[in-house]
């Protein structure tokens, strides 16, 4: 049955690049591995994972000397690494966080093939790496999951305790829930982050686009409504399934988040998983613990408050972002006054800290494809 699953996934799940947008290379003269089409930084790592299921992935670790946390980053669909790497070293800069991110097994030049039990597999080895060769704990990792990357990011958070926060970017609620509007978990549904949503433990962040048209902004409402400890979403108006990075508000208020739980630092009860939880993915989710207090009992209050009275989000494709060219142009140029004030001069990459350089240069790549969830065949 589990084969089924996995067959039915691969049909209208994944969609890796082809060709791939890198290749990997060995550096002889540093002894490190180097991936080719891309910036060759310092501060890159490039490094191959096997996993639990006898595959090979490609991973990348960007340092950043002045980071307290990690961000574990599980891409969309229809992309890998070469196409996020600017993405990744933007990230790793304006958040001041060192970032992992990988390629799903039969992606860029991992080996193997795609399936939900490949990603399970590929997340976790991703995990460990951070563990066992850069010495993270699991307190300090904030796992981050876009589109696709959600179904990998909850199974790992849902068996983590002790996790920093996760974050949720154009998350589903499903497989089967992008395309059919059911109302019940089937068995050979994949990616059921709506039944592993209540089992995370940390603060989680949920942003997703009103005009989405490729996974409604509903999956991320019911998501971020089942979250225990809920953070103050980010509903981008007018934006859609590719391109809320070009959203000035995309990274402030990613930096906010970051911020207020790297400003918490508390650890979680519970002493984390041993290496036979990780070892054996969660097939219940009968269990539930009981719910944590928000990071912040006020600012839940005023959420709560917000959602009910005042609900900001729309799924109408023609809505306009509310803020017009200047009001975004002015609130880019804060944004930009900050980024100085808030950058030591000794930080890597010093010409980046600017919003707008962050904008411009997102809006100059695609993360992935828009019709990444339509079945094998169908027309566009």
């Amino acid at each position: 049955m589990g084969a089924v699953t996995s067959t039915m996934a691969a049909k209208f799940a994944f969609f890796p690049p082809n060709p791939p947008s890198y290749r990997v290379e060995a550096d002889e003269s540093k002894g490190k591995l180097r991936m080719t089409e891309v910036a060759e930084k310092e501060n890159v790592d490039v490094l191959k994972l096997k996993t639990k299921r006898g595959n090979k992935i490609v991973a990348v670790y960007f340092k950043n000397p002045a980071a307290s946390l990690t961000v574990l980053y599980s891409h969309g669909n229809a992309a890998d690494l070469g196409q996020m790497y600017e993405l990744f070293s933007e990230l790793s800069v304006h958040l001041r966080v060192n970032l992992m991110g990988y390629d799903y097994s039969g992606y860029g030049q991992s080996s193997g093939k795609p399936s939900e039990q490949n990603t399970y597999a590929d997340v976790e080895a991703a995990y460990r790496c951070l563990e066992e060769k850069y010495g993270v704990k699991e307190e300090d990792i904030i796992l981050y999951g876009q589109s696709v990357g959600s179904g990998p990011t909850l199974d790992l958070a849902s068996r983590l305790s002790r996790l920093r926060a996760v974050v949720l970017h154009s998350p589903i609620l499903s497989g089967l829930r992008v395309m059919y509007p059911v109302k019940r978990t089937f068995w050979f549904d994949i990616y059921k982050n709506i039944d592993k949503i209540s089992l995370v433990e940390c603060p989680v962040l949920v942003i997703h686009g009103t005009a989405d048209d490729v996974v409604d902004c509903s999956h991320g409402k019911q998501l971020w409504e089942g979250c225990k400890e809920k953070y103050e979403p980010l509903w981008i108006q007018g934006g859609k399934h590719c391109d809320l990075e070009t959203y000035p508000e995309y990274i402030k208020h990613l930096k906010k988040f970051i911020s207020a739980v790297e400003k918490t630092g508390h650890l979680r009860n519970g002493s984390g998983l041993h290496s036979d939880h990780l070892e054996n993915p969660r097939n219940s989710t009968d269990y539930r613990d009981k719910p944590r207090p928000s990071i912040d009992v006020r600012e839940k209050s005023r959420l709560s408050t917000d959602w009910r009275e005042k609900p900001r989000l729309s799924i109408d494709h023609r809505e306009k972002p509310r803020a017009s060219t200047d009001k975004r142009e002015r609130s880019r140029k804060i944004a930009d006054h900050t980024e100085k004030a808030n950058y030591n001069s000794d930080q890597p990459e010093k010409a980046r800290n600017s919003i707008d350089r962050f904008g411009d240069m997102m809006r100059s790549a695609v993360w992935c494809n828009i019709d990444c969830f339509k079945p094998t065949g169908a027309r566009v």
